[in-house]
């Protein structure tokens, strides 16, 4: 990957979103921990980041009713 263009020779590409979810995109494979497959059932979806989602892995909104606070960048 350049660093002018970082996805360009990505499969799936991963953003954060401020406050909220990880956005997956593009071709990737969701499993659990022991290698099981889970269907993400579409090319795009939004991962938990919060861990008060009631449909794990993925994110059901709740980031928003427990005012869930994370940012974008790596800090460090």
């Amino acid at each position: 990957m350049s660093a002018e263009h970082p996805t360009a020779d990505a499969a799936a590409t991963i953003t954060p979103y401020e406050d909220g979810p990880l956005l997956v995109r593009g071709d990737f494979a969701l499993v659990t921990p022991d290698g099981r497959s889970i269907d993400a059932r579409r090319g795009t979806v939004a991962l938990c980041r919060c861990g008060k989602s009631a449909l794990k892995p993925f994110c059901d909104g709740t980031h928003k009713a427990i005012n869930f606070r994370a940012g974008t960048d790596r800090e460090g």
